[in-house]
Parts: C-alpha cells; sequence; structure tokens
C-alpha cells in the first residue's frame, strides 16, 4: 500500500463504486493527491476496491477536506474523462432513490445513465432540405443534376418539405448529394440540420393547429392547478373519464410553464404513445426545444437527447420511465406531468425498483414545483391521497370533450352466451362480438380486440382424461405456452414466458404416450380464428396482433399504429398494449374476449388492475363522429371490478377497493416491503427465510409486522426456488429503519440471493 499510493493528501472524497456494496451503500471515501485535488461532484473516476485493489468506477458525490481516518484511506487514481460530468440536482434524486428503495448508490447512479451516455456514443444528425422562399433569382443556365433537384422540389405536395438531404438526392436520381450542397452554398436551398428524432417527429407530426376552446370544466382545473405554478410545490390528481380532453389540460399548462423561461416534463407508461403524444407537442409548440428520452432510441440518439436536457437546451421533455431521471435542472422545473399514472410499466423491475411515478412526485418537491398526476382509473394509493389523506388535490373531469361519445357498454355472459354457438364456431368469440364486429366491419368501422395472453395455446396436455400430464418448464413452476409457427414439424414450439427457454412441441405425452391438445387462448390463435372466419380479414395487412412476440422494437409498433391511423389496418388484436391511450376517431367497437385473465390471480391488487384494464380499454372506442360499442366478455359477470368498470363507476369501484385495504390492513393503508429469497436448493431456500425473518422480528421496530415466509406464487423461477416475507407498517420510515438495520447487519447482502422491494406492486 504504502508504495503503490502517493501518500500527500489534498483533500477526501465519497465515491459512489458502481458495484452492489450493501455494507457501505451510499459509497466509500478516498483521498485526493496533487494532480487530482481539483476534483468535483459528479465526476467519474477509477478507484482501487477490495484487498486485490482490483480498479472499479464510479461518481464523486462528496468532497471534503478532512476526514477521522486519513490513515487507512487509499487513493483516488485518475479521472474517466470518457463519461460525462453528472449535475448535484440528479445526483441528490439518486442519492433518494437509493435510500429510498434500500438500493446502493453507484449502481442506482449507474442505471440512471443511459449506456449510450456512459460510453459518450455520438449523436446523429438529419440534414433537412427545402427550396428558398423566396427563389433565388438566377440568370445563367444551371447544370442539369442541380436543374434536375429542384425540378423534383417544386414538384413536391405542399407541405412535403423539407426532405431529408440523401432521400433528395435519390428523387433525382443522383449518385451524390455534391449537386444539392453546391445549390445550399448559392442560396437557391435551404439547409437544415436537425437531430434524427426530430426530425422524425417534425414529419410525423399532424400540421399546426389552432388549440381547441377548453371546455368550462377543463378551464376550471387549468386555472386551479396554474394558480400553483409559481407557489412553490403541490400534488394534484386528475381524474378523467377516457376522452374528457386531459391531454388537453396538460398542454395549456405546459403553455404557461415554458412561457414562464421554466421546463416541463411530461411522463407517459409505454414507448407506443410517445409518438403520439409527442407529435401533439410538436404541433402545438413547433417553435420549442423538446427533447425525447425512451428506450426505444438508437445509442446515438439517447445520448444526443441526454445531453440536450443536460446543457439546459430544452423546455419540454417527454419520455417514459427513464425519462424521470433526466439531467434537468431543479431550478427551472416548473412542472411535471405523470399520464396514466396508474399504470404498472412506471414500477422497474431490476435494482434499483423505484416507481416513475413516486420519483415524478419527489422529483418536484425537490425542485418545489406543481406535479399533476392524471388517469382515468387513478391507482388506490392516489386515490387514497387525493380523497381520505387529502396529501394530493383533486380534480375530475367527469364528460367526454365535445365531439366525443361514451360508448355504450355490453357485459356478455360467456356461460350464457356457449349455450346458444354455433357447433364448428369459434369458443373465444361469442355470438354477441361476433355479430358487432362483421357489423362494424361492413360499416367501414375499425375495431380493437383484447385478450391479455400472448401465445396460441396457454398449455399442452395428454388428451387421455384418465393421464393429466401438462407440459411444464423445467426451470419454472408454471405451464409452457404453445406459440404457433407452420414450418416447424407439429405446427410451432412451446415457450416459458417467464425464464424464455423453448423447445419443439412433443410428439407424445410423456407420462403414457397419448396424444396431445393444445388448450387455452392467446393472441396467436384469436389472429387465426379471425383470419378464418372474416374474409375481409388477412393477417399482417388488415388484420394485426400487437404483442410482445410481434413487435420487437418501437418502429413496429409505430408501423403498425400508422397503418391504424390511416385507415389500412381494420381490426387491432392484441394484449393490454392496445388498451394504453391510443386514440383514433375510426375505432367503433372495441371488444374483450376474456375480462377474467387477471380477476383471479393471487394478488391483492387483482381487482384494480382488472378494472383497470377493462375501463381503458373500453374507452379507445367512440372518439369520433360515430358512436362507439364496447363488448366485454366473461364468465363473471357479476364481479364488482367487470360490472362497474362496464358501468363506468370508478368512484364506487375506488371507495370500496379502499375500504377492503384498510380492513385487511393492506396498502395504501399501510406502507410494504417484500423480501424474496432464492436459492437452487429448496431446503436451503426455506431455512435461510426462516432465519432471515426471525433476525427481522428480533431487530425490528415495534410497529412493524413481519410475515411469511411463504413460498411465491411461482414457487421455482428459472432454476431458483423462492420465498418471500412481507414487511408492514404504518410509515415509511418504521419499514425504512427495520430494512437498513438488517442491511448494515449483513442480513440482506447474500449476493443474488436476497431482493428488497420496496412498495411492491406486483405479488408474483
Amino acid at each position: 500500500m504504502e508504495g503503490l499510493f502517493p501518500q500527500i493528501r489534498r483533500g477526501y472524497v465519497r465515491v459512489a463504486v458502481e458495484r452492489g456494496l450493501d455494507r457501505y451503500p451510499l459509497g466509500l471515501t478516498y483521498a485526493l493527491d496533487d494532480d487530482l485535488a481539483d476534483v468535483s461532484v459528479g465526476e467519474r473516476v477509477i478507484v482501487p476496491l477490495g484487498r486485490g485493489n482490483s480498479l472499479a468506477e464510479g461518481y464523486v458525490v462528496e468532497t471534503f477536506p478532512e476526514t477521522d481516518s486519513p490513515g487507512t484511506i487509499k487513493h483516488v487514481i485518475r479521472r474517466d474523462d470518457s463519461a460525462p460530468k453528472l449535475p448535484a440536482d440528479l445526483l441528490a434524486l439518486a442519492s433518494w432513490i437509493a435510500t429510498y428503495y434500500l438500493a446502493s448508490l453507484g449502481p442506482t447512479i449507474a442505471g440512471m445513465l443511459p449506456s449510450a451516455v456512459r460510453r459518450g456514443t455520438g449523436s446523429v444528425t438529419v440534414r433537412l432540405i427545402e427550396l428558398a422562399d423566396p427563389p433565388l433569382e438566377e440568370t445563367r443556365r444551371r447544370p442539369p443534376k442541380q436543374q434536375a433537384v429542384l425540378d423534383v422540389l417544386e414538384s413536391l405536395p405542399a407541405g412535403a418539405q423539407p426532405v431529408e438531404r440523401r432521400k433528395l438526392a435519390e428523387l433525382a436520381s443522383l449518385k451524390t448529394c455534391g449537386p444539392i450542397d453546391r445549390l445550399v452554398s448559392a442560396g437557391s436551398l435551404i439547409e437544415t440540420r436537425r437531430t434524427a428524432i426530430d426530425a422524425a417527429w417534425r414529419q410525423a407530426a399532424p400540421p399546426e393547429s389552432i388549440a381547441p376552446t377548453p371546455t368550462s370544466d377543463q378551464q376550471s382545473v387549468i386555472d386551479s392547478i396554474a394558480e400553483q405554478l409559481d407557489s412553490g410545490f403541490s400534488a394534484h390528481l386528475l381524474r378523467g373519464v377516457t376522452g374528457s380532453g386531459k391531454t388537453e389540460v396538460y398542454m395549456r399548462l405546459i403553455d404557461q410553464v415554458i412561457q414562464k423561461d421554466r421546463i416541463a416534463l411530461l411522463l407517459v407508461p409505454e414507448i407506443s404513445l410517445t409518438p403520439q403524444t409527442g407529435g401533439r407537442l410538436m404541433s402545438r409548440f413547433p417553435d420549442r426545444r423538446i427533447a425525447v428520452l425512451h428506450s426505444g432510441l438508437t445509442d446515438a440518439q439517447r445520448n444526443q437527447q441526454w445531453a440536450k436536457v443536460a446543457n439546459d437546451e430544452v423546455d419540454i421533455i417527454i419520455g417514459a420511465r427513464s425519462a424521470v431521471l433526466a439531467p434537468v435542472s431543479h431550478q427551472r422545473l416548473g412542472l411535471v406531468v405523470v399520464d396514466e399514472e396508474h399504470d404498472q410499466s412506471y414500477k422497474q423491475d431490476a435494482t434499483p425498483r423505484y416507481h416513475g411515478r413516486d420519483v415524478a412526485v419527489r422529483l418536484a418537491q425537490m425542485a418545489q414545483c406543481p406535479v399533476l398526476l392524471g388517469s382515468a382509473t387513478p391507482s388506490i394509493e392516489s386515490w387514497a391521497n387525493a380523497t381520505s389523506r387529502r396529501t394530493y388535490r383533486l380534480h375530475e373531469l367527469a364528460e367526454r370533450a365535445p365531439g366525443l361519445t361514451i360508448p355504450r357498454v355490453q357485459l356478455v355472459d360467456m356461460a350464457m352466451e356457449r349455450k346458444h354457438q354455433k357447433q364448428g364456431t369459434s369458443m373465444a368469440i361469442g355470438p354477441s362480438l361476433e355479430q358487432a364486429l362483421e357489423d362494424t366491419l361492413q360499416e367501414g368501422g375499425q375495431a380493437l380486440l383484447l385478450l391479455n395472453r400472448r401465445g396460441f395455446a396457454s398449455y399442452l396436455a395428454c388428451r387421455n382424461r384418465s393421464c393429466g400430464w401438462v407440459l411444464s418448464c423445467d426451470q419454472c413452476d408454471v405451464t409452457m405456452v404453445m406459440h404457433r409457427q407452420h414450418e416447424l414439424p407439429r405446427g410451432g414450439f412451446v415457450r416459458c414466458h417467464h425464464c424464455l427457454s423453448e423447445q419443439r412441441v412433443p410428439r407424445a405425452c410423456a407420462a403414457c404416450g397419448g396424444a396431445m391438445g393444445a388448450l387455452g387462448l392467446g393472441t396467436q390463435r384469436i389472429e387465426e380464428a379471425l383470419a378464418s372466419r372474416y374474409d375481409c380479414l388477412s393477417s399482417g395487412n388488415t388484420l394485426r396482433r400487437i404483442d410482445s412476440d410481434t413487435m420487437r422494437t418501437a418502429d413496429d409498433l409505430h408501423t403498425v399504429l400508422d397503418a391504424f391511423g390511416r385507415g389500412d389496418v381494420k381490426v387491432l388484436l392484441g394484449t393490454q398494449m392496445i388498451a394504453k391511450g391510443l386514440d383514433y376517431p375510426g375505432v367503433r367497437l372495441v371488444g374483450v374476449i376474456d375480462a377474467d385473465t387477471a380477476i383471479h390471480l393471487p394478488d391483492f391488487r387483482a381487482s384494480e388492475r382488472t378494472f383497470q384494464l377493462v375501463a381503458q380499454v373500453c374507452g379507445r372506442c367512440g372518439r369520433g363522429n360515430q358512436p362507439g360499442r364496447a363488448i366485454i366478455q366473461t364468465f363473471n359477470p357479476d364481479a364488482p371490478a367487470i360490472r362497474l368498470a362496464a358501468e363506468n363507476q370508478y368512484r364506487t369501484f375506488a371507495d370500496a377497493e379502499l375500504d377492503d385495504r384498510l380492513a385487511c390492513g393492506l396498502p395504501p393503508s399501510r406502507r410494504m416491503a417484500r423480501v424474496v429469497i432464492q436459492d437452487r436448493d429448496d431446503k436451503r431456500c426455506e431455512a435461510h427465510a426462516d432465519s432471515l425473518k426471525d433476525a427481522l422480528i428480533s431487530i425490528r421496530d415495534q410497529t412493524v409486522e413481519v410475515r411469511g415466509p411463504v413460498e411465491c406464487v411461482i414457487n421455482r423461477l428459472s432454476g431458483r426456488y423462492r420465498r418471500q416475507i412481507e414487511l408492514f407498517a404504518q410509515t415509511p420510515q418504521a419499514l425504512h429503519q427495520t430494512l437498513a438495520l438488517a442491511r448494515s447487519q449483513g442480513l440482506l447482502e447474500v449476493a443474488d440471493r436476497v431482493t428488497i422491494d420496496v412498495d411492491p406492486i406486483s405479488l408474483m
């Protein structure tokens, strides 16, 4: 040690090392020598770690001149100039996330930064060309290639300019862009350089239009929240029925914020909503600087958009969950909006397991600005904050915007429907939905069909009833799902939707050698049934399926949605992806093929999710000048979640659900954390869980209740057996005190065998 590191010390720093160090979750102290005396907070450095002094990366999160134990401290080795310096505001948010969600600070910071930013991947720029206005007078004759460029531009329809430089060369049959560049130099053409994503947005955005006049209800909400824009932090919940114009409220408030030279942050739950909402923003604010942040961007685009925010070169930020981690200046942030705040996709399923909505609220607190949460079906947690606790201010839009109609919803009892079903017809689509779909297609309308289960068949089983063998995953305690692929033997393959292992469809039952049957429904099976039943539907053309099997990239999804928006696609069939925020006036019918997919899951949020899914998808129709119709197929027509969703009775459902949660001591009446123990050996997993429970009880705050351990709903996942322990407390402070003490004593740091989830939203 003496010979490896310089002994002169010019100060000390706390470094959040990018590794999971549970004993030192907020970082380690290192000394600085003369060459590094000016290292500051936010810089990335290389430090020695552990007994072998292996090199590790980390970020400086604190500097100080003295320390209590200088004799045992190692020195920072060097700066790492390949990564950008992080703003202090971003580090403050990272520190809160790491503390609240009980994650190490270093990996938390690393997880907040897109990999492209850490690598410094270059940005992509698009060069757009258009004719000069007014046209440049030119007396001399132009070269033929230059004249061809001008002829192409002059022949384009109105609104088709500017044109991407290479595309223009292709239209003019040029092998190089030289003639275009010479016309730009001569002043005959104008070149504009934009990022690739800005250019795509502007081409996809609808023409700039006059903003609609807000309704009296919308204006009341706008005025109420606008009064708080200069008054520090405030939290607002906007519950508006689907189609009530929540987006217009967002737009009006964003306009007021940017007029004050401040920044607005808008979060949406899915990549699929980003281009549609982004196009609206671009159309409404064509001269404003807009940054977009989501996982569907290329590496270069992510780096470029992140840098725009870090350099304070934006007026509006829009993105999915990770956009809440943007390096925005807290001093300039004027409003945070979380659209569809109830959506599960806001919750991160890897460490740190943060919830984007809750981080957004904390960000607004730190920036001292308002936060607005919007949804037609708010989460029960947000509803409690707005009603019983009154920490949020509640605003409601009970009517649809002018020109939109409330859809007529029909609840269909499938047990009764099947009694009247014709022999040979699809068992999945009952007579009522079948006839409604036929009428819609004949009238030239479009339809959305929801089945929240992908694949062709839910499971493969022996046809011999006395056998009972079912094909299960050899790594997980779940059945394998069949996926149709006609070119394979026996028509497809089976896949585990948890560990993703695959195998071919077996020839025969492994237990008795009998024939196999494909049972249960999936979107792929429904697609085949629809294509064979309706002559006007063709898979891949007028009928498109949207699920994670078909939509591999964001471009795949955007292509299908664009075709649906143009009317080329008549029926869109998919999982919950189609229930979120889609706004297409041609949709006259929504069909929920099976409303029961989630209601019987062993999770206390099953009813809430069922209500949200059914209500949200029904709200996708009736957005044009034609009335909409929704048909909900269920074997549980009396289930409150399904019946009240069909009746559009959110308040009734939410208040009853809140009462049930209070009676059972479940969130949001109490705070919750889930500790999952996993091991490849079942007995060892059970013993570890039992000992951890005993240790937690011995150190817990007396107000904390410890339940379990019990087997997880899926006991074995990816070859690991799983047990869970649940902790409940009236306050987050008591919960964190117990868990933080357990971590400091080394009870929760057994490599990857223990996982902590604070405020879990899934118990699977």
